[in-house]
């Protein structure tokens, strides 16, 4: 049995951890590298951190805090949020990133996904999509969730697949920081779509949502809101879990 993967998720934005609902009403969270370093004590087995902000100096800003977080770190992240060139990915590797993530980007270049991946291979290679409900399909958003695209969530997911990923993370941006629940649905779908391990995000409010994730396709659930506030602990989640018989890594 595979074991699944808790994944605290850190959006950063001008050097800081903040998180909002529905992409939007965004609150301070914390310092990227402190809450970094506490998720890892905590049990996290792995991190995703976010660069959202949009400012011409978001690389400069970004190798920063990206080396703070590797200084800090035994377990595996990843780092996304304004990666254009397979250059810029090899150097956030080369600072300390396990993985990178490529979104609004890959969208307007898709072979990007197999240049990052020719050069540090599919396993460091993200790809994050966004995606709303619309009728009964789901469209592809990019530019931190502003822009719709004309992609089709299932579509783009095969594409990037083809293209050379090695993962992908999905995300709900209907039940982003709701604390409803994961798109379920979604996940079931995409799933049928891909051999692609799949990241849920979107949604988390309970260690149950998580396991309901983990139960319809997802090989890994994010969550933010639910650790960044404290509502819940990784290891309550984890035990949880286990208790559901779903594999996870308990830790010594």
């Amino acid at each position: 049995m595979l074991t699944k993967r808790i994944i605290p998720c850190l959006d950063v934005k001008a050097g800081r951890v903040v998180k909002g609902i529905n992409f939007k009403d965004l609150r301070d969270a914390g310092d990227p590298a402190e809450l970094a370093e506490s998720y890892m004590k905590e049990g996290a087995d792995e991190l995703v951190l976010l660069d959202i902000s949009a400012s011409e100096e978001r690389r400069g800003t970004m190798a920063r805090w990206v080396q703070a977080v590797a200084d800090r770190l035994t377990i595996p992240f990843t780092v996304g949020g304004g990666i254009s060139s397979a250059d810029q990915a090899r150097e956030l590797v080369s600072i300390g990133a396990d993985k990178i993530s490529l979104n609004t980007a890959a969208v307007g270049d898709p072979d990007l996904i197999s240049r990052c991946a020719d050069l540090l291979g599919s396993q460091a290679v993200v790809v994050a999509i966004d995606v709303k409900k619309k009728g009964k399909s789901w469209k592809v958003f990019t530019h931190g969730g502003n822009l719709e695209t004309s992609l089709d969530c299932l579509d783009w997911i095969g594409q990037v697949e083809r293209m050379g990923c090695g993962e992908i993370l999905l995300t709900s941006m209907d039940g982003d920081g709701t604390k409803e629940g994961y798109d379920l649905e979604l996940l079931i779908e995409a799933s049928k779509r891909t051999s692609v391990p799949i990241i849920a995000s979107g949604g988390a409010g309970s260690a149950e949502h998580i396991a309901q994730a983990l139960e319809s396709g997802a090989q890994a659930a994010l969550a933010a809101s639910i650790f960044h506030y404290g509502i819940l602990r990784i290891k309550e989640v984890k035990e949880h879990l286990s208790d559901r018989g779903i594999s996870v890594r308990i830790g010594e």
